[in-house]
């Protein structure tokens, strides 16, 4: 049986060989396809952690803990030496204030500065406001999070089940909006949680490893919750690019064989999605390559 990661590396050179070359947001630049999708198989206890180049998965199960708490701003996230979100708050203060802070000094202030952290530290409504904290028109909030679980657990066979965090009428507020933006579920008649993830936009060189991580983690956790085994994993991406300064990375990455998906368990039965901390994962098996490094583009 040929290895899921193929599925990966097909696409980045696809990207890289046939992607249309383009200006973009950042002004970096990219090669870009439309439409893509991989499918892993999350049923005997592996996990999509990439194995061609390391990937820092306790990094991605942090942020995906850090989405269900509904939190907005990053300081949680540097005390838990988290600096993934740092680029866009780092940006707007620089830009704002004429201060040329370097990012560990920043980070620092963030930190140990609650008043800091409060006014410079804000990422605006991004992912976890609007999956547990959506404001409905009647100003209502909605926990789409919690009503995914209670469906799972009372109507399994449901084609409602499902949350996403592109709120039309917050998204100007947005440091960053929804990349990720709709995941979907489904559950088989055996008992297998399976999870569609559509990302609008997808970083496949930097942003994909994280997404099929925390996505998989989420996916284990959503599963024990409702009593469920987890099933598939099916990943579907619109924009689909590798960033021109990343191009040299994503070569070398190719001539990479993969080696065997590790396994992923949570080590104790949480009493609720609001329960989980890093230290319930472990992942057993990880072999990876050595780590590709590459900038973000902001």
């Amino acid at each position: 049986m040929r290895h899921p990661e193929y599925q990966y590396l097909d696409l980045m050179s696809h990207v890289l060989e046939n992607g249309d070359e383009r200006t973009d947001r950042t002004g970096v630049g990219t090669r870009s396809i439309f439409g893509a999708m991989v499918r892993f198989d999350l049923s005997g206890g592996t996990v999509p952690i990439l194995t061609t180049k390391r990937v820092y998965w306790k990094t991605a199960v942090k942020e995906m803990l850090w989405f269900l708490t509904g939190g907005t701003n990053i300081q949680p996230l540097l005390r838990e030496n988290v600096r993934i979100w740092t680029d866009w708050p780092l940006a707007t203060y620089r830009r704002e204030t004429g201060d040329e802070i370097t990012q560990k000094a920043f980070e620092q202030r963030v930190v140990e500065d609650d008043a800091f952290a409060a006014r410079w530290g804000e990422l605006g409504p991004v992912y976890g406001k609007q999956w547990r904290r959506w404001l409905g028109a009647d100003g209502k909030e909605h926990d789409q999070i919690a009503g995914l679980i209670r469906t799972l657990r009372e109507n399994p066979s449901s084609r409602r089940m499902l949350f996403h965090g592109w709120n039309v009428s917050e998204l100007e507020e947005m440091a960053l909006p929804p990349c990720h933006m709709v995941y979907q579920y489904h559950v088989t008649s055996d008992g297998r949680l399976n999870c569609l993830l559509f990302q609008r936009s997808v970083d496949l060189f930097l942003g994909a490893a994280f997404n099929y991580v925390g996505a998989a983690a989420l996916q284990l956790m959503l599963a024990q919750q409702a009593g469920l085994k987890p099933g598939e994993l099916v990943w579907v991406g619109g924009d689909v690019h590798l960033y021109l300064n990343h191009i040299d990375q994503a070569r070398l990455q190719l001539l990479r064989k993969p080696r065997p998906f590790p396994q992923m368990k949570i080590l104790r039965h949480s009493v609720s999605i609001d329960d989980y901390r890093i230290e319930d994962f472990e992942v057993v098996g990880y072999d990876p390559h050595a780590a590709i490094h590459g900038e973000v583009a902001v």
